[in-house]
């Protein structure tokens, strides 16, 4: 089927349109119109090849919104017209042990990127949702709750997941002290979901123009990290850091600021190493875990959740030709706090 999208042609050229052929829907496939996809940090990094594993053309985009318009003949959980979404991963090997207990983004013989990736035959690219339609296996195939803005759920299938599944790993609840280091696309979402549980929240910024966003999206405290002082003040306070930074940066004042064993998690995924002393760890019992969003099923938690405490990103929708305008202003800070591509404009 003739799709029409953008795509990256080489690590150093902008994204252009692109048309492609998308499979027709097999016996347990989905066929989707795509009406939203937001445009996550991680695309970028991708389509310039900053992680190295990137095959060209490549057409980004794993934060998708759209609506259900043909389905395989033993596709049966959804209907025509239905909302659906497509997060990070479109197949997986459901045999293994993380498969079979939910983890499918654990899988250990590898899942399949909604972009990125090599689909089943061993040979066909996938593209992602940076196009007007995608067939994906209904297995993978999430669910939108009625009354959540569509556009700006579309970051809950990246964002969305990436920050609730570790907040929930590490049981944050009603009560928890949990801090969120950096306030970006994946910051700003974790303040939503770390208050909506309950905890007590703080943001840690380098930007004091970051505070009243931090307070208006439901933080209860701002620390600016860069003043003279204000780390050690946070000594043995929190249960949680959720580290949302995307760029090299030091890690060893913040783990301070956890308590006894408490847990730093990383969600940022900076393209350099991050340097890292021993002994804020050792002392204390603290700990370091990341956390690569989550499984189907958490996933449709997720989702659930947002949809009964009315959670949404906060998104600015553009137009296709504005993609790599797009990208400039996500590496300058220049988004609150995530661009949704209207689809519907190809």
């Amino acid at each position: 089927m003739k799709t029409r999208g953008y795509a990256a042609l080489a690590a150093d050229k902008p994204l252009a349109p692109f048309e492609f052929d998308r499979r027709a829907p097999g016996d347990r496939d989905v066929q989707i119109e795509i009406d939203f996809c937001g445009i996550c940090h991680s695309d970028i990094h991708f389509t310039r090849n900053e992680w190295g594993m990137t095959t060209f053309p490549c057409v980004p985009g794993h934060e998708i919104i759209g609506r259900v318009v043909k389905a395989g003949k033993d596709a049966t959980r959804f209907k025509t017209g239905q909302r659906v979404g497509v997060g990070c991963f479109v197949d997986s090997c459901r045999t293994c042990a993380p498969c079979k207990s939910g983890h499918e983004n654990e899988c250990t013989t590898g899942f399949t990127m909604t972009y990125g990736s090599v689909q089943p035959d061993g040979k066909t690219p996938t593209f992602g949702g940076y196009s007007t339609q995608i067939v994906v296996d209904e297995h993978f195939v999430l669910t939108i709750p009625e009354g959540l803005d569509p556009a700006a759920a579309a970051p809950l299938l990246c964002a969305g997941i990436t920050t609730y599944a570790p907040l929930r790993e590490v049981g944050v609840t009603k009560g928890s002290r949990v801090a969120i280091l950096g306030l970006g696309g994946l910051g700003h979402m974790g303040v939503k979901l770390a208050a909506s549980f309950g905890a007590e929240v703080t943001v840690l910024s380098g930007s004091p123009k970051k505070e009243a966003d931090a307070k208006r999206l439901g933080a209860h405290e701002f620390v600016l990290t860069s003043k003279q002082g204000a780390m050690e003040k946070l000594a043995g306070r929190f249960d949680a850091i959720l580290d949302t930074v995307s760029a090299k940066h030091d890690i060893n004042g913040p783990l301070n600021a956890l308590k006894s064993r408490g847990t730093m998690i990383l969600v940022g995924a900076p393209p350099q190493p991050l340097d890292l002393a021993a002994f804020p760890l050792i002392f204390g019992h603290r700990k370091i875990m990341g956390s690569l969003v989550g499984g189907i099923a958490e996933t449709q938690e997720m989702l659930d959740h947002c949809g009964k405490h009315g959670i949404t990103s906060d998104i600015e929708k553009i137009t296709p030709y504005k993609i790599n305008e797009a990208f400039e202003r996500t590496l300058a800070g220049d988004v609150k706090y995530r661009f949704v591509i209207d689809c519907g404009k190809f």
